[in-house]
């Protein structure tokens, strides 16, 4: 089979817990699958604005890639899609997560966290990077949002609740659970899923020639799209379920792995 086009997650599974980039090999595999005719790059819930610097600022690591959960997409370096949150809609969602105890809403001005509801503590207890680097706002930003994600300093229990909440009462939106007490916020109807479609069709490849990894359930309707989806040891149960195919764990560079065999036209998924 002629794989045309790879796409990754990145935390968790080609950047480990505590990195601040990805390995060097991994970056070496892409370069490999680049010059081999593969379009290579990552679907990652971060906004594009962070990405390259987990890829050493290599920018042909990402010039194809799906940032803010499919709501940008690039290709060849250039922003050729990119959607925004309905801004009332984000008002309601607001409204509900400032009465739910040590839950917050942070929107992003790229690479700046804004704590639109919430403090800064309880968005460090769920997502450590964010909370070191955020500015407490109080209010949504006078902008067009593009990445907004709702949390919990209260735990996986709360987020859960919440997100039920949100999903049930803010209809404009899907609100996933990226990471235990983490979820992201998109329009609904749209998702990673939904972002590689456009991209395939605008690059003219087959679903069939695609070849997906990643590690967490905003990965699932990415994996319930693409025929080859593969999920790295260490997975949700629920991603690893999703997957037609598994391989090791991020830690071990499984995936750099598998890049390289599929850049030498060999099948690595057994």
């Amino acid at each position: 089979m002629a794989v045309k086009l790879i796409l990754t997650d990145i935390d968790g599974t080609i950047l480990p817990a505590g990195e601040k980039t990805v390995s060097a090999r991994t970056v070496a595999a892409i370069h490999v699958a680049l010059d081999a005719g593969i379009a290579v790059g990552p679907a990652s819930g971060r906004g594009y604005a962070w990405i390259p610097d987990f890829f050493g600022g290599d920018a042909a690591c990402c010039a194809t890639a799906l940032a803010t959960n499919g709501l940008q997409v690039y290709v060849d370096g250039e922003k050729v899609m990119e959607q925004t949150l309905d801004r009332g809609a984000l008002e309601r969602l607001r409204a509900i997560v400032v009465e739910t105890p040590h839950a917050g809403l942070a929107c992003f001005d790229g690479l700046t966290p804004l704590v639109a509801a919430g403090t800064r503590d309880d968005l460090a207890k769920a997502f450590p990077a964010y909370g070191e680097r955020c500015v407490e706002l109080g209010s949504l930003p006078d902008f067009a949002v593009v990445k907004a994600n709702v949390f919990s300093g209260a735990g996986s229990d709360a987020m859960a609740d919440l997100v039920a909440r949100l999903n049930a009462e803010v209809t404009a939106f899907d609100v996933d659970r990226a990471m235990p007490a983490y979820s992201n916020v998109m329009p609904r109807g749209w998702n990673k899923g939904s972002a590689v479609r456009w991209l395939v069709e605008r690059l003219g490849v087959g679903l069939d020639e695609v070849v997906v990894f990643g590690d967490a359930n905003n990965d699932l309707p990415m994996f319930s799209v693409v025929p080859n989806s593969v999920a790295v040891a260490g997975a949700s149960s629920e991603a690893a379920a999703a997957a037609r195919w598994h391989i090791g764990a991020c830690e071990d560079d499984a995936v750099a792995a598998a890049i390289e065999a599929l850049a030498r036209g060999e099948w690595p998924f057994v």
